[in-house]
């Protein structure tokens, strides 16, 4: 993608959003998939009950969460190393 592909498709969003009344109404139908993915993951049979399965669930995201949480982290960390590596101010 070009950056003035980048530009206007950022640009349509930023419209879409703010012609959007109601931002949790349009989200909704993303967040209960997200939901149902958490929850058919810590109980794929359905054999729980609802409320066990959804203090699993959020168990379940939380840990999904704090994962890429991590992995942002580790990441940064990386990065950071690897831009003193030698050429930092004072290694001059």
């Amino acid at each position: 993608m070009s950056p003035q592909q980048k530009l206007a498709r950022q640009i349509g969003a930023h419209e879409s959003w703010a012609r959007t009344d109601d931002r949790a109404a349009r989200t909704a139908p993303a967040r209960k998939a997200a939901l149902e993915r958490f929850e058919r993951q810590v109980d794929p049979d359905g054999t729980l009950e609802p409320a066990e399965r959804a203090r699993r669930a959020e168990h379940a995201r939380r840990a999904y969460f704090l994962r890429l949480a991590l992995k942002s982290a580790q990441a940064r960390r990386a990065r950071a190393g690897k831009s003193t590596v030698g050429g930092g101010a004072a290694g001059g």
